[in-house]
């Protein structure tokens, strides 16, 4: 199996060609509105068990979102409803005005623009940081063109430009294996841009960094606003300072508050349920 038939197993992009959403720009995003994701009464449960229970939430085309919680608050399985890894029981999900998620396949929702980044990165480490962004590409992947592929100039343009926004524009030629853990985070951050999405979910981004690593990466993810919507589930709340977004707090799968850092750790039921006293 090559290293871009590996890639496009682990993105999960196995669709046919005659697929209306093949070509990853084939549907426009309507944000006439200014909002890019709509979660509206968004119910799943496990068993009996309610990961999410009538979730809410509304995120701007464009902006930084921080959501935060306890463990069990919901937060990944709502990221597994927006990629489309958990179907809801009920509720309405949409991306933009038009796009009804809960009618995508996993891999029709990530040719739309919607990119997933989990806590544990996953690089080609025996390939240097380069050909890692060369192969995450947004490109026609079926079998001729893989084989006939080769850079154009923008192409390589656009790789340079991703390895400066990372900060890695000067590991280009060095096995990623070999790099940082936070370094190898910035690398499949940089995977992730190659693919030009316009929704990121960040779960725990800078888990495993160091304080420098983590305040860098802050920087990058303020330096994305605007161009990309962002949407970080993260415990370190050093960092989501950095980040000076809006936040929301989950708990038992529902939205418990929202509004900026310190209005949420002040609130009386955020202190009960989460930060403690």
């Amino acid at each position: 199996m090559s290293a871009r038939d590996v890639f496009r197993s682990i993105i999960g992009i196995e669709l046919d060609e005659n697929s209306p959403y093949y070509a990853p720009k084939q549907r426009t995003l309507d944000v006439s509105h200014n909002v890019i994701l709509y979660l509206d009464d968004i119910t799943v449960s496990f068993d009996g068990f309610k990961a999410l229970n009538k979730l809410n939430l509304m995120i701007d085309a464009g902006e930084l979102r921080c959501i935060i919680g306890p463990n069990g608050a919901g937060k990944t399985t709502m990221m597994d409803v927006i990629t489309g890894k958990t179907r809801p029981d009920s509720g309405s999900a949409f991306f933009g005005q038009t796009i009804d998620l809960t009618r995508l396949t996993e891999p029709e929702i990530a040719h739309i623009g919607i990119g997933r980044k989990f806590q544990k990165p996953t690089i080609f480490e025996q390939h240097s940081v380069f050909e890692n962004l060369e192969l995450a590409m947004t490109t026609d992947k079926r079998a001729l063109k893989t084989l006939t592929a080769w850079l154009r100039d923008d192409d390589r343009d656009h790789i340079a430009d991703t390895l400066r926004l990372i900060r890695l524009d000067g590991e280009a030629n060095r096995p990623a294996g070999l790099l940082s853990h936070g370094q190898k985070q910035w690398l499949e951050i940089g995977m992730l841009l190659m693919q030009d999405p316009k929704l990121l979910l960040l779960d725990e981004p800078v888990a495993g960094m160091t304080d420098d690593e983590t305040m860098r990466t802050a920087e990058l993810f303020v330096s994305l606003v605007g161009k990309h919507s962002l949407v970080v589930v993260e415990h370190d709340m050093a960092f989501v300072k950095a980040l000076g977004g809006k936040v929301t707090v989950l708990h038992e799968g529902s939205v418990l508050a929202e509004g900026d850092l310190d209005s949420v750790q002040n609130d009386q039921r955020v202190i009960e349920v989460y930060l403690g006293r």
